[in-house]
Formats: structure tokens, C-alpha cells, sequence
């Protein structure tokens, strides 16, 4: 794809999306990341991955101003699924260790990328939050199923309900990132712990792997079936449909319950 770009830095290989300011979430985008992460984990040399972007922010969403996005998701019927969803699939079925460098908002289906790598590399400017029920809408990309993992059901329930966002010093507090950094050096610092990961035996680094992530690619299959099936029926509803206009027109939803 010509806006994911790949770096070897020795044993590590960069992937960045390349499509700022926003670096805006898609289908193709993310099986455009799986066919890349899938070649690596061919390649013998490649040890560890970073994930990175370009421009401001991480991944800001899907970009519900995109008239074309819009018509393509409403053509969807229930019992095609959700191709992203295959790609996410792929991408937690992948191999290899995953550092995440994380600048500015990780939005929505950008917050669900942001949990694929194993460790995540922030700056007190990175933002997550999971802000779908200003939108009307349920969470998806398998966010469901991991976020409480990673910072506990409670503090999960809490980002989901309320739709608020979080900065890269709580996202450090609370155990969503394993190191908080300047801005400036988020990508250095990513490909630090990288390369700190690469130095060990290939083969031991992909078994410890999958024993602690075993399972996990069958899971968030059996969560992104149910989140797709919650969007598709939420999707229906005069809430979602005023939800993105709130969002669009930076407003408060006045939301019916209908």
C-alpha cells in the first residue's frame, strides 16, 4: 500500500502509516497492515516489529465524514461480517512481538489498533479514548475483549460508558503503556525496547509468545462477531445517525433512546 511504509533497523522492522495528519481507519488500511505483518513474520531477520504513524496522531478513527465510508458500512449485511474484522483476526494472529509508538489520539477503532502490539511507547499528548456511545454506537475491533485485560474491567467499563479520553500519563498509570516518554521521542524510545526484545533467541521470543497469547486471535474472532452484530443493529437507529452529526459538529448528542 502506498500509505504503509516499512523500515530495517537490524533485527526490527518499523511499519508506519502514512496518512497524516490523522492517519484516518479503514478496511483496506488494516489489511494492508495484516499482509505486511504477515510477510515479516516470514522474514528469518525480522525479530520484532514497531508500529508507528506519521504526522500528528496515531489513529484517529474512522473518518465518519467520509460520505463514501458511510454508504459502504450501511450497504453491509449482517451475515457478511465486517472485513475489518478478518484483518483484525490476521493481525492478532501474527507472530512476532509488536511495540506500539503512540503520538497524539488513538480514536475508537485507532484505540483498538493501539492495543494489537504487546507494549505501547507514549508522550503525555497521546489520547485514547473509545468515544462510540457518542456516537450511538458499540465498541468493535475487538476492544471488548482487551481493553479490560490490559487495565482491568472496572477502568474499562468506565472509558466505554462514559466516552471520555485519557492522556499518555494515565494510560501509563493505569498499565496501558509500559513506557511514557517527550514526545519527540516516542518512536526512538519504541524501537529501543524493539531492538531490546530482537537481541534474544527468535525461536524462544515466538513460543513465549504464544503461550501467553494463546487463543487470543479465536477470541477476538468470537468478540468482533458480537461487537459487529451490536454496530449493525445500533447502526439502525436514529441515535447512531444524530450521534455522528453530533461528533462531526463538535456538539453534545441530543440523543431519543430511538
Amino acid at each position: 500500500m502506498t500509505d504503509l511504509n516499512v523500515e530495517h533497523h537490524g533485527h526490527v522492522a518499523l511499519v508506519e502509516i502514512d496518512r497524516p495528519p490523522n492517519n484516518f481507519f479503514d478496511a483496506p488500511l488494516i489489511h494492508g497492515i495484516a499482509d505486511v505483518f504477515e510477510e515479516l513474520d516470514q522474514e528469518p531477520d525480522v525479530r520484532a516489529l514497531v508500529l508507528a504513524s506519521a504526522g500528528k496522531h496515531f489513529c484517529a478513527g474512522a473518518n465518519f465524514g467520509d460520505a463514501g465510508g458511510q454508504a459502504e458500512r450501511r450497504s453491509r449485511r449482517l451475515e457478511d461480517g465486517n472485513p475489518l474484522y478478518d484483518a483484525a483476526v490476521r493481525l492478532f494472529a501474527c507472530r512476532k512481538p509488536v511495540v506500539g509508538a503512540i503520538q497524539g489520539a488513538a480514536v475508537g477503532g485507532g484505540f483498538g489498533l493501539a492495543l494489537l502490539p504487546d507494549f505501547r511507547v507514549v508522550c503525555p499528548e497521546a489520547r485514547f479514548t473509545a468515544n462510540f456511545v457518542k456516537l450511538g454506537f458499540h465498541p468493535g475491533f475487538g476492544l471488548t475483549w482487551m481493553l479490560p485485560r490490559l487495565i482491568g474491567p472496572q477502568r474499562a467499563s468506565l472509558l466505554f460508558t462514559t466516552g471520555r479520553r485519557i492522556d499518555g500519563e494515565t494510560a501509563s498509570a493505569w498499565g496501558l503503556a509500559e513506557v511514557l516518554t517527550e514526545r519527540e521521542r516516542v518512536r526512538e524510545a519504541a524501537l529501543a525496547l524493539a531492538t531490546e526484545i530482537a537481541g534474544n533467541a527468535p525461536l524462544a521470543l515466538m513460543s513465549v509468545r504464544a503461550t501467553l497469547r494463546a487463543g487470543w486471535a479465536e477470541a477476538i474472532r468470537r468478540q468482533t462477531d458480537h461487537e459487529f452484530a451490536e454496530q449493525f443493529r445500533l447502526q439502525q437507529t436514529e441515535d447512531h445517525r444524530e450521534g455522528v452529526r453530533a461528533v462531526a459538529e463538535r456538539r453534545p448528542g441530543n440523543f431519543k433512546g430511538r
